[in-house]
């Protein structure tokens, strides 16, 4: 599915997490999913505890993730070897 598709899933609504961007406007953010993934969990464990979250859902958080990570520089520790 395509990119600009996929994050027309992805919403903000002001009165919601303050405008934390979340799934098809309901009280599930992205960032959460993204935590879970991190954690380890699964596309399938992720459908499993949200019925009416469907796979492009989650591949949205992960391109938003993607895009996101592209314009914000983080700063980490630089380790010499």
């Amino acid at each position: 599915m395509d990119e600009k598709v996929l994050l027309n899933r992805i919403t903000i609504n002001p009165k919601i997490f303050r405008g934390k961007p979340i799934i098809r406007g309901r009280r599930l953010a992205v960032e959460h999913i993204l935590g879970m993934l991190a954690a380890g969990d699964d596309f399938d464990t992720i459908l499993d505890g949200y019925p009416w979250l469907e796979k492009e859902d989650i591949q949205a958080c992960l391109v938003y993730a993607r895009r996101l990570v592209g314009y914000v520089r983080i700063e980490l520790r630089l380790i010499e070897s």
